[in-house]
């Protein structure tokens, strides 16, 4: 009993630290800590940092913003892996730049169409693995499908149905594949693909950030509510601005397409 009253004889300098403590990993048990005591005593700091954390938060309101949480992935990575939580959220809004970037643009070229899914029997495959894209105008790209022939009617549909309101035209096996006017109308359809882009990558964001909700859930018998309610708030703060980030991109890309 007397030693652990020794380890927490130094609470008040370790709390004074707090911020930094959480940001960038507990600070070592005090000078005379016995190693026995080490994990405890370290595990009694981390709880107090939590819950003060929590106890300080600012509350909801006009005026006023949440206290954000940021709690150093090494003193929770027993329980998830918020680095691989982060990077797998980055992955979705990268996946989405990407789209809006390469499908979804006022002015059609043979690039767009390279990484239209084809569905064959042999499986799913990139246009361009099948066929030969060419641009022949400015009105017109042209898809040769001679070296494989019976993959025709499967990589027009899959242009068909690409949602770039595009009709191609089958002849033997050339598609080819007119590239739409620049109309109001064809602008306006452009910008809500890019939203429903949007909103599909928000979906998987959800289930990204959902994931790891469960994974911490899954701890509640081993660590304190509190601790729960942080690593929760935290990759809320984290999906929240990777969809902010998304909002932008949608933004900017409906300015371009609406011009």
């Amino acid at each position: 009993m007397a030693m652990a009253l020794r380890c927490f004889w130094h609470l008040p300098s370790l709390l004074y630290r707090s911020s930094f403590a959480v940001r960038w990993g507990l600070p070592q048990a005090p000078t005379g800590c016995p190693s026995l005591l080490l994990d405890g005593c370290r595990q009694c700091v981390h709880q107090v940092l939590l819950t003060r954390q929590l106890a300080t938060k600012k509350a909801k309101g006009k005026g006023q913003s949440q206290a954000k949480v940021n709690i150093s992935a090494a003193l929770v990575e027993d329980i998830i892996n918020l680095e691989e939580t982060s990077e797998d959220m980055q992955a979705v809004v990268e996946a989405l730049k990407e789209d809006l970037s390469r499908n979804l643009s006022v002015r059609t070229s043979p690039g767009a169409l390279d990484h239209i899914t084809v569905v064959t029997k042999d499986g799913k495959f990139p246009l361009n693995q099948l066929g030969q894209i060419s641009l022949k105008s400015p009105q017109l790209i042209v898809v040769n499908m001679a070296s494989f022939p019976e993959s025709t009617a499967a990589a027009t549909k899959a242009i068909r149905e690409s949602g770039m309101n595009l009709n191609p035209e089958v002849d033997g096996t050339i598609i080819r594949v007119p590239v739409p006017k620049v109309t109001r109308e064809h602008r306006e359809s452009l910008a809500k693909l890019a939203k429903q882009s949007t909103n599909k990558s928000k979906e998987a964001l959800r289930k990204v950030r959902s994931k790891s909700i469960n994974q911490i859930k899954k701890s509640k018998s081993k660590v304190s509510e509190d601790t729960i309610w942080l690593l929760e708030k935290q990759i809320q703060q984290m999906a929240d601005s990777a969809a902010a980030e998304m909002d932008k991109l949608l933004a900017a890309k409906t300015k371009e397409l609406l011009g």
